[in-house]
């Protein structure tokens, strides 16, 4: 499984931060505010929370039979031979996985702003679809 570490602590840091600072304003604001204005702080936060964990949970697992790229909002299961290969040049925010059906899709799991780490997580996962793509006959 291949997942950004520095977009994971950031995203769930600023997000308890953010949830704090919404909770707190909600209790201190001035006595003009309604209960309903204090409501919507909160739920302005959980709301912005909740996107923080939609970016911290992507990610790249292997196993078996393909992939499974899991990114900010979309899910998809990817079968060894449908991906054709995975290329990431410098400064990309991440790879992306050119599938055999000429489309192409982003794989957030893999973050460029982690430039070691991610040069190392890419060339597993294109040592891992060579090994795993069935040879075109």
């Amino acid at each position: 499984m291949w997942r950004p570490r520095t977009t994971r602590v950031i995203a769930y840091a600023a997000a308890g931060v953010l949830m704090l600072g919404m909770v707190t304003l909600a209790v201190v604001v001035a006595p003009q505010f309604k209960t309903f204005d204090r409501v919507m702080l909160v739920l302005f936060g959980l709301l912005c929370a909740w996107v923080l964990h939609m970016l911290a949970r992507c990610r790249v697992v292997a196993d078996a039979s393909g992939l499974t790229v899991v990114n900010a909002f979309r899910t998809r299961r990817l079968a060894w031979a449908e991906v054709v290969a995975a290329d990431m040049n410098v400064g990309d925010p991440w790879p992306t996985l050119d599938l055999a059906d000429g489309t192409s899709i982003s794989a957030m799991g893999i973050n460029g702003a982690e430039r070691t780490r991610a040069v190392r997580d890419l060339r597993e996962l294109q040592t891992l679809l060579h090994t795993r793509t069935p040879e075109p006959s």
